[in-house]
Formats: C-alpha cells, sequence, structure tokens
C-alpha cells in the first residue's frame, strides 16, 4: 500500500512517501479499515518535530508517559481515521465488513471507561492513518451510519480534537449557564469547544481574530475577542459579560497570555458561584507561562491539564454524531500525495482558515476528497522523497 512514514524527529524531509509497505493484518479483536479520509492534528507536527519535553523544556523528543517511548521509526501518522472495514480479525463477527465509520484515537492502557492516565494515540505509538489501510481495535471502530456526512466531514470530527475538547470540560466540571473563555478558537479543539459548550448549555466566548469573528459567532459563540488585542483584556471581558468574570477557560495558547486569561476570571470574586478553572491542553504561543502562585492559591484557581479523554466520553461524542447534535467544521482536503504540502499549509494558514483539514488517499481522492479540495500555492506543492519501505 501507499503511506507516509516519519523516519525521524526533524523536517518535512523525516516524512517519506512509500508505496510498498504491507498492508497491515488484524489480529484477535481486531479490524482491518480501508482508510478514507484522516483529520491533520497539531499533533501530527509536534511529534515530528519533538516538541513534547517533560524535563527539560529545550528537549526534542516525544513523550513517553508510561517511561518508555512509544513512538519509534518508522511510523505511519494520523489519528482521527475514517473508512470502512474490509477484514476482521479472531473474535470479530464478519458481519462488520463494510461499515463505514470513525476510529476512536487512543491507545488505552487499561480496561477502565473512566480514565485515561498513559496516554497515547494511533499515529504515534502505533501506525495510523496517512496510508491506505490502518489495523485498530474492533471496539474503538464507531459505525456512522449518517448519509449526510461525507467521509471527510465525519472526519472532521474525529476524537483528537473532540476528545480532547470534551475531556478539557468535564476535568473542569463545565456546567449549564458556565461562562467559558475558548482560546485557540479557530482551530480544530477550538471549533469543538464552542459546539460542546452550547450542548451542555454553557456559554462560550472566543479568542480568535477579527476576520474570523463571523464564522465563530455563527458557530454558537457569545462574543470573539481579537487575540491581537488583549492589553485590556479585563476591561473587553467585562464589556462582553455585562460585567461578570469568566467562570471557566479553555486554553490552547499558553505562553504570555495565561496571566490575563486567569485575570478574566478573578477579577471580582463576589460575583462567583464557583471556583475559577483554567483546563489546557495545548501551548501554541509558548510553552512557557510565568505565573504568581500567589494568584492561584490566593483566588483558589484550578488547573487541569488535558491530553486525551476516556472511552466513556468518546462513546458520548460517538452519540452525538449519529444524534446530528455535533455539526463539522471542514476546511479542505488534500491528496495523501500531498502531505508535504498539507503540512506547509497546516503551518502558514491565514485568515480563511477554521476548522481542519483532512488527507485523503489518491485511490480514494475522487469519491472522497476531490469536492473539498484546496486551492493550494504553487509555492507549497513540491514533490516528497520516495523511497522502498524498511
Amino acid at each position: 500500500m501507499s503511506a507516509f512514514q516519519l523516519m525521524g524527529h526533524g523536517g518535512l524531509d523525516q516524512l517519506v512517501l512509500r508505496d510498498d509497505v504491507a498492508v497491515p493484518e488484524p489480529g484477535a479483536g481486531q479490524v482491518l479499515v480501508e482508510v478514507s479520509a484522516t483529520a491533520k492534528n497539531n499533533t501530527d507536527r509536534k511529534a515530528r518535530e519533538g516538541l513534547y519535553p517533560t524535563k527539560d523544556k529545550a528537549d526534542t523528543t516525544s513523550f513517553a508517559i508510561g517511561g518508555t517511548p512509544t513512538l519509534t521509526f518508522p511510523r505511519i501518522q494520523g489519528a482521527d481515521i475514517v473508512g470502512r472495514i474490509v477484514a476482521c480479525g479472531e473474535g470479530v463477527a464478519p458481519e462488520r465488513i463494510g461499515e463505514r465509520g470513525l476510529v476512536d484515537f487512543n491507545i488505552y492502557a487499561s480496561e477502565r471507561d473512566d480514565i485515561n492516565l498513559l496516554p497515547d494515540y494511533y499515529g504515534h505509538g502505533a501506525d495510523g492513518g496517512f496510508a491506505e489501510y490502518v489495523v485498530v481495535p474492533a471496539a474503538q471502530f464507531h459505525e456512522i451510519t449518517n448519509t449526510d456526512l461525507a467521509d471527510a466531514e465525519l472526519a472532521a470530527l474525529g476524537m483528537c480534537s473532540y476528545q480532547t475538547a470534551y475531556h478539557m470540560m468535564t476535568s473542569a466540571n463545565i456546567t449549564a449557564g458556565e461562562r467559558v473563555l475558548v482560546t485557540g478558537a479557530s482551530g480544530g479543539v477550538g471549533t469543538a469547544l464552542i459546539q460542546l459548550c452550547r450542548i451542555v448549555g454553557a456559554v462560550p466566548y472566543a479568542l480568535s481574530t477579527a476576520d474570523k469573528a463571523e464564522p465563530l459567532l455563527a458557530l454558537g459563540a457569545a462574543h470573539v475577542f481579537d487575540r491581537h488585542d488583549t492589553t485590556d483584556f479585563v476591561e473587553q471581558v467585562r464589556t462582553a459579560t455585562g460585567g461578570a468574570p469568566i467562570d471557566a477557560v479553555m486554553d490552547l495558547v499558553g505562553g504570555t497570555a495565561t496571566p490575563r486569561f486567569i485575570q478574566a476570571m478573578t477579577f471580582d470574586m463576589s460575583q462567583r458561584q464557583s471556583y475559577p478553572r483554567l483546563s489546557i491542553a495545548g501551548a501554541s504561543e509558548n510553552n512557557v507561562s510565568e505565573l504568581l502562585w500567589t494568584v492561584i492559591y490566593l483566588y483558589q484557581v484550578q488547573i487541569f491539564g488535558v491530553s486525551h479523554g476516556t472511552p466513556n466520553e468518546a462513546r458520548q461524542l460517538v452519540a452525538w454524531i449519529r444524534d446530528g447534535r455535533l455539526k463539522p467544521v471542514l476546511h479542505g482536503a488534500f491528496r495523501l500525495s500531498e502531505l508535504h504540502a498539507c503540512e506547509r499549509y497546516f503551518v502558514s494558514r491565514g485568515s480563511a482558515y477554521l476548522g481542519k483539514i483532512v488527507v485523503v488517499p489518491d485511490s480514494e481522492w475522487a469519491a472522497h476528497g476531490a469536492r473539498f479540495a484546496i486551492d493550494t500555492p504553487d509555492s507549497l506543492l513540491t514533490t516528497p522523497a520516495t523511497g522502498s519501505a524498511t
């Protein structure tokens, strides 16, 4: 099969397109999925570049929560996979062949449904969806029969973004009526948070750019703050909320902005009915923030670090997809052979960008990708390296 293999930490030269990779075989309890679309996530780039330090902020590494690195090379990346079951391993009902569905991207370390202490995922600790086929646990392939959702749109609802977003909310115990600030609101996790807030009855406030205000308001944001103009952020919050503080912040930005987000929750504690809560699942601005711990403990700010969710949360998200309560925010699609261009576009995306980008195998392009094609500048379209599988 054709697949992109990541050969090591580094630049795009480490992503090599191969056309002779062996099609994997499903083992006991597994299914073989013919991939039709896989969503692009920021974790693909961060894992490739080794931007997950846990000891020294200058480390070039990937995370090894269990003590041993699970990202080994070569590795096929791509976590949010959509496709059809074409073969079943031992113990899986053959009647499942033909199901169209979405993969829960997690590699779970235990049988518990309510906790995930050793987060890992397909595309990192095992091969993922930037290929024509992938093997996954049958229990984590969720059939989605909604005929109104194209495969590319279903991939845009992938668990990497939506489950992360939902776990940010459940960790902070977001409840109906609460005011929730969503930073990095135009990306996959941000747009998921806005929708999920509305589903549970919370009121989302978005931090993005002015040119994206209209679509974010249409998605459900009560107000959009301009991330380029946050010098008087507390006063902006007062105006937008009628004088009330933000109840909780779902942060994907980090860096120097973090103290402002905390101030937005603590400027008038007499109006609060719950503790200020900060859930953080990204650091797009910077991996280091400077905080006054006196502010954290005197104002009793609760901080939640979030990476992946739980099987229970995955099943709830699937139920909402099946019920039509979650809507895809799809920016567009690239062919698998254009993965290098996709990576460049993802990093350099500008004012027109909102939502998710998906990658479609060339063999599936006519059926599942062509109508979502992105008009890509020629400067991004360079031919990727090719080679033989090792």
